[in-house]
């Protein structure tokens, strides 16, 4: 599974104050950190509301890549900023992401096509998440459909069922899990899945508890990537039990050391 780090995201308050003064040495660190911890990607985010926001995220794509050769999640809504990170990007980048809205597929698709880059599909349009998991396999399926109008071919997508907060929606936990059965089912080899996986617990207590469980549960679903807090080492540990279970990784008595 790609695990894609949450933490250099400019609604961290640290991390946003270090975009602010350009201070390299705080994200940089931050960085590195992220890859000790076992981050095979990094998702970038300014925040939002920036006024410099394409310079922003040239210069934290750009930060970044001097010490972390990895692969980076693009991660804003505007097209500027967007453009702005991909440009900068020297590895291999994923663009989070596009939803199903007609406007966002006709920018979005083609400058994944222009940088060859992956994408991940939101499974919402302007009249947002949809409550059962048929209407996301159904969003699922257009941004399939429109993607390859655009030369951009469905093992280079993510499909995201749209995690929820339990706190707010309890009832959406299994609707995701059955998103991602009817996701397996649009396309052989079935599509790559990708989740926030934070949003589950968010303004819940015990959130470490509730990301494990439902990560534990998203992984026998089948799930191919996560953002993730890497900084979460019993969150890690369930991922390397999860690859070793699915046969992923080769078994060792010392699997989670190893």
């Amino acid at each position: 599974m790609l695990v894609i780090s949450e933490r250099i995201n400019g609604l961290f308050n640290s991390v946003g104050r270090a975009i602010d003064k350009r201070d390299a040495r705080f994200i940089q660190e931050h960085a590195s950190y992220q890859v000790e911890c076992g981050a095979q990607a990094l998702d970038l985010n300014v925040g939002p509301g920036r006024d410099d926001g394409p310079a922003a995220m040239d210069w934290l794509v750009r930060t970044v890549q001097e010490v972390v050769d990895l692969p980076l999640s693009i991660d804003t809504p505007g097209i500027k900023t967007m453009t702005a990170g991909i440009k900068a990007c020297r590895n291999r980048v994923i663009i989070n992401s596009t939803t199903a809205e007609v406007r966002k597929m006709q920018a979005l698709f083609p400058l994944a096509k222009e940088h060859d880059a992956d994408i991940i599909c939101l499974t919402m349009d302007e009249r947002g998440v949809p409550n059962d998991a048929e209407s996301r396999a159904e969003m699922a399926m257009l941004m399939m459909t429109t993607a390859m109008e655009h030369e951009v071919m469905p093992d280079r997508l993510f499909l995201d069922p749209l995690v929820m907060p339990i706190k707010a929606a309890q009832d959406q936990v299994m609707k995701v899990i059955k998103a991602m059965e009817l996701f397996r089912t649009l396309n052989d080899p079935a599509p790559r899945i990708v989740v926030g996986l934070s949003n589950v617990s968010n303004g819940a207590k015990e959130r470490s508890l509730l990301n494990r469980t439902f990560l534990g549960m998203l992984l026998g679903a089948g799930l191919s990537a996560a953002i993730v807090d890497v900084q979460d080492p019993q969150l890690m540990d369930v991922i390397k039990a999860g690859e070793l279970l699915r046969a992923e990784k080769l078994y060792c008595d010392d699997f989670l050391r190893a």
